[in-house]
């Protein structure tokens, strides 16, 4: 079974303003081989406090939050902006 991309409203209209549909989302299959055991180059962390439960991926000044659900195979992408922005 494969992993499932979904996104939320807010990342929706990021990904659109500023067309990185396809950047965004080759860095997060990057991240699901990784998980799988490849080599892959990709800054991913577990994020704390408010945050807690959910994963980060750096990508130059954007951040990806996302969260994983191993048993239904889906990676929800919560929020996505500048790093100036998206901790607020």
């Amino acid at each position: 079974m494969k992993w499932e991309i979904n996104y939320s409203r807010d990342a929706e209209n990021f990904l659109k303003k500023e067309d990185i549909r396809d950047d965004v989302r080759t860095d997060l299959i990057r991240f699901l081989r990784r998980m799988k055991g490849e080599k892959s180059n990709v800054d991913v962390k577990k994020l704390k406090g408010a945050w807690d439960g959910y994963y980060r991926l750096r990508k130059g000044e954007i951040r990806i939050i996302f969260d994983l659900d191993y048993e239904r195979r889906t990676l929800f992408v919560e929020k996505i902006d500048f790093r100036s922005k998206i901790y607020r």
